[in-house]
């Protein structure tokens, strides 16, 4: 009895996970107290952008958290930084029932668990259909558009787009891409930071058209029931959204745990039917309702553009510093 009673308490760990917080409250149904219930632990959140919790974690030196979420291009970042660890996929077996998109898209690093696409909404109720990328510079959408910041997932795509509006390739002339970026510039209302800065936007009728991820679309559609995604001949550009372990993570046992049940056929199945998170895992099933909010199907993924991360993140600086010029950031 003296030895039970002197006993040191076994106490739960803790898994610290860096992530947006947008939809904060399915993931915590969905995800979080699910996998709490299963793995008997706490489970504690930074949250913020991309850029800053990609910054808090470089000034750690990958440290401070167990799991991050980042989309595909600030991953990539956090590689060439050397603050993310190779996963073990013996330990992931839900891997295996991803899109092969998803599995291992930056090697041996983190899956994507959700596939997602940036593109054009807008309100059809005040706005004629936009059918091109080519669009946004159309005379009628004076001071309708919201575009992403520049420090944003989607930002830079902007620049990609401006250089083919142009007729060059951003990378090669981007002078080129930023002189159409300035003609944009009559066209846009304001730059948004977080997805729910540009739903705001669109709901106060402060914008009408912007550039967005698809994550958005239900919300959009929620505030402005008339929001429309675009449907672009020249199509969407892709973006994966990862899961990664730092290299300082202290439970690293505990996240591998964690990715796979994210990656679990119950777990894209709700986050998919509540308009959360677009499906990686190939077991999901969606109805054609359901289905239009997402980049689903292995047609629809087949027909993506994706960007080469490694040459967009060498431009990237110097693309911030000459949109800040124009935009007065």
């Amino acid at each position: 009895m003296a030895g039970v009673l002197g006993a040191t308490p076994v106490l739960a760990e803790t898994l610290t996970i860096s992530w947006w917080g947008y939809n904060g409250e399915k993931l915590d149904a969905n995800i979080i107290q699910p996998f709490k219930e299963m793995c008997g632990c706490d489970v504690v959140f930074e949250t913020g952008n991309n850029a800053d919790r990609l910054n808090k974690l470089a000034i750690r030196g990958g440290s401070g958290v167990d799991v991050i979420f980042l989309t595909d291009s600030y991953s990539q970042l956090a590689i060439e930084q050397g603050l993310l660890q190779p996963v073990d996929r013996s330990k992931l077996p839900n891997v295996e029932k991803l899109y092969d998109l998803a599995q291992a898209p930056q090697g041996e690093y983190g899956p994507a668990y959700s596939i997602g696409r940036v593109g054009i909404v807008y309100d059809s109720e005040k706005v004629e259909p936009l059918t091109s990328w080519d669009d946004l510079w159309r005379d009628d959408l004076a001071n309708s558009i919201s575009l992403p910041g520049i420090t944003t997932t989607a930002g830079p795509m902007v620049v990609l787009k401006a250089g083919d509006h142009a007729g060059v390739s951003a990378y090669d002339d981007e002078d080129a891409a930023f002189e159409a970026i300035e003609a944009l510039k009559p066209n846009v209302v304001k730059n948004y930071n977080t997805g729910s800065e540009m739903v705001n936007l669109i709901s106060t009728g402060e914008a009408t058209v912007a550039l967005a991820q698809d994550f958005t679309l239900a919300s959009l559609q929620e505030a402005v029931p008339t929001m429309t995604w675009a449907d672009l001949q020249d199509g969407d550009i892709a973006t994966l959204n990862t899961v990664n372990i730092p290299k300082g993570a202290e439970n690293v046992e505990l996240a591998h745990q964690f990715i796979n049940f994210l990656l679990s056929d119950e777990v894209q199945q709700k986050e998919a039917e509540q308009g959360v998170d677009a499906p990686v895992n190939t077991n999901v099933k969606l109805t054609p309702e359901q289905a239009a909010l997402w980049t689903y199907g292995d047609e629809m993924i087949s027909n993506l553009y994706r960007i080469d991360y490694a040459k967009l993140n060498a431009n990237k600086q110097e693309w911030i510093d000459r949109w800040n010029e124009i935009f007065g950031m």
